[in-house]
């Protein structure tokens, strides 16, 4: 099952061609219209948080507006794992779980939470897992910043229709080449 916010679908859409295999489950609850684009892209849905957690092996959160409260973590499948691509704060309600739960850890980055007939695992406890190695934004986010700010200069700079727009090819290029001379280039 995957659980995701607005801003958060895209990253998603790489396990599209996985649907033919397993089909991953796509939850958005009380919104009709990204159901139907869920549906439309391939991904089944479920109606309900209860129904899409019941027969999910892996959940993966990244709604940043708490996913996963203490009374869900009672309809996790048996067996199942949790990830989140944000904070464990932000999407999973694990403090509500002490004293309900007991917590081992099986590996590095993998807890079991268990009681008497119920158990799942929780990944880099509850944290962003494409942060465990030692990844770090770094000096990178200063693209994706210099991008967003040359996006709104150019939308407050011109009319525009409604719709998606991207910041044009060579201002991109222009922004990357700047990037390399500060934090690449040798001087």
């Amino acid at each position: 099952m995957i659980r995701i916010g607005r801003l958060r679908a895209q990253p998603y859409r790489c396990l599209l061609p996985l649907h033919r295999r397993r089909r991953p489950r796509y939850h958005l609850r009380h919104q009709p219209v990204r159901r139907v684009l869920a549906l439309s892209q391939g991904y089944r849905t479920a109606a309900t948080l209860a129904e899409g957690l019941s027969g999910a092996g892996i959940v993966v959160c990244a709604t940043g507006n708490m996913a996963l409260r203490e009374e869900d973590f009672g309809r996790i499948a048996n067996g199942a794992y949790i990830a989140s691509v944000t904070s464990s704060d932000d999407e999973l309600e694990l403090s509500a779980l002490n004293g309900l739960y007991i917590r081992l850890a099986v590996e590095p980055h993998v807890v079991r939470y268990a009681r008497t007939g119920h158990y799942f695992y929780v990944l880099a406890d509850g944290n962003a897992v494409n942060f465990l190695h030692g990844a770090s934004v770094g000096p990178f986010i200063l693209l994706v910043q210099a991008e967003i700010l040359a996006a709104l200069a150019l939308v407050a700079s011109r009319d525009h229709d409604p719709g998606m727009w991207e910041v044009p090819a060579e201002v991109r290029q222009s922004i990357a080449a700047v990037w390399l001379a500060y934090f690449h280039e040798v001087p």
